[in-house]
């Protein structure tokens, strides 16, 4: 017999008064005096979990199904009704409860009924699927992931799979993950016995795909990479991961005002495919982290991102400069306190910032006419801060390479780089979107931790 979900059943509205077939796990069990049960069962397609009314006539009733606890896995057959109860909509009168797996000691179960904080569950990364919370994010997490890559192949864009292992630091700075074969117990015996390294040089695990993904946009015009990058930095604030998922884009004969005007419309997107594919688990969120998270997802549809350079942001800051720990002067790289302010307090809205000090980019960023500042760009949300980074990409091959002289002794590792600027060079920009931060944003967390299935972060490695 067919399985039917309960996605189907709810939003699809179908096989009532007919005999289904549902899979699922406990959610909750209540006996009447009467000889009736109530299984509370969900199969995580959608955040509704549904009532199955089970009679004690069933031959296993008093068995296995009295001792059902939250977590056993069951298969059920019966009658699907519209609900008598004003609480629930549907109900399935039991015709058959299959009991597939039982939890072995109910009274060790992490995920028991009593509700958990975010900081217990980090602690059960493997269990915490099970929660509505995170069940609700994970959802939300793959309603952006599918739409991502349906925004871009709609667009017309290549989907490209950059290198993971990489001999390169896109950033110019923070720390890598090595890669090596070397047992470290006996790390000067294996040296000296393996006189080579595995790729011939020393290979870490990518912070950025951008570098690479360039090579395709000087031959395909418009181009995108999405997947995991890596971060070997010692912090652990709530907006950091050692493993993160990084959107990067890049476009031929584009520009910083193209590029940044394209990335609100991305986000737009995104959020606008979240409000209707997800509502009830945004209903969820909304009642239990934040009462103003779909109010203000439905206002982002229409809000007006502010456009202003450094310096006026810089001009903002100073003129405030009272309220902050830091001091303020050209060049610094605003912290969070500053996006904060600029993004809550004095805008109250989505800001792009651009034309930031060279000083404090990236050697590949676009030299200004004023010969001081890049062309970049860096979008910042309330609650969270900076989501996109990008910038125009510098096309002329004489300033790259002097650019690149602050490589120093890893130059060589980006000679094919200058070689996209010596052979049919191009104007071209892109840029890269923090994945977990937009999910941060859009559910209303508070800590990155909780939006990624399995957070690394340093001194935590669960498996």
């Amino acid at each position: 017999m067919k399985v039917t979900s309960l996605s189907e059943i709810f939003l699809k509205k179908k096989n009532i008064n007919e005999i289904i077939l549902i899979r699922g796990w406990v959610r909750s069990r209540r006996d009447s005096k009467s000889g009736i049960s109530f299984l509370n069962v969900y199969d995580g397609s959608i955040f509704n979990s549904i009532q199955v009314v089970i009679k004690n006539s069933l031959s296993n009733y008093f068995t296995e199904i009295l001792k059902l606890t939250i977590g056993c896995s069951v298969i059920i057959k019966g009658i699907l009704i519209f609900s008598p109860s004003s609480i629930n909509i549907y109900e399935i009168k039991a015709i058959s409860v299959h009991v597939i797996g039982k939890i072995l000691s109910p009274q060790k179960y992490p995920m028991s009924a009593k509700k958990h904080t975010l900081e217990h569950l980090r602690n059960f990364c493997h269990l915490r699927p099970r929660t509505n919370i995170i069940g609700a994010i994970t959802r939300i997490r793959n309603t952006i992931f599918f739409n991502i890559h349906k925004f871009f192949q709609s667009k017309k864009y290549f989907w490209i799979s950059t290198p993971i292992i990489t001999s390169i630091n896109t950033e110019g700075a923070g720390e890598m993950f090595k890669i090596s074969m070397l047992d470290m117990k006996n790390y000067e015996y294996q040296k000296k016995k393996h006189k080579k390294n595995f790729f011939n040089r020393t290979a870490f695990l990518t912070v950025s795909g951008q570098l690479t993904l360039e090579a395709y946009a000087c031959a395909l015009s418009k181009v995108y990479s999405f997947g995991p990058v890596f971060r070997a930095e010692n912090s652990n604030t709530r907006k950091h991961l050692a493993e993160f998922w990084m959107l990067e884009i890049e476009e031929a004969f584009s520009n910083i005002n193209q590029i940044s005007k394209f990335s609100e419309k991305l986000l737009k997107f995104l959020i606008s495919k979240v409000l209707k594919k997800n509502f009830l688990d945004l209903s969820f969120l909304n009642k239990n982290i934040n009462t103003k998270i779909i109010s203000r997802l439905q206002s982002f549809l229409d809000i007006k991102f502010f456009y202003i350079e450094y310096k006026e942001a810089l001009n903002i800051l100073l003129k405030n400069s009272h309220l902050f720990l830091e001091k303020i002067y050209w060049g610094i790289d605003f912290s969070t306190e500053h996006e904060k302010y600029l993004v809550e307090v004095y805008f109250k809205a989505p800001i792009i910032i651009y034309n930031y000090p060279k000083k404090i980019k990236p050697f590949y960023m676009k030299l200004n006419t004023d010969g001081i500042t890049v062309s970049a760009f860096d979008v910042l949300l309330p609650h969270v801060g900076e989501v996109i980074g990008g910038s125009e990409r510098e096309d002329k091959f004489e300033i790259l390479k002097e650019n690149m002289k602050l490589l120093k002794d890893t130059q060589k590792d980006y000679i094919w780089y200058q070689d996209l600027r010596k052979y049919g060079t191009i104007p071209h920009a892109g840029f890269g979107l923090g994945f977990e931060r937009l999910i941060l944003y859009i559910t209303g967390l508070k800590n990155i931790r909780d939006i990624i299935p399995f957070p690394r972060t340093s001194g935590n490695l669960n498996f």
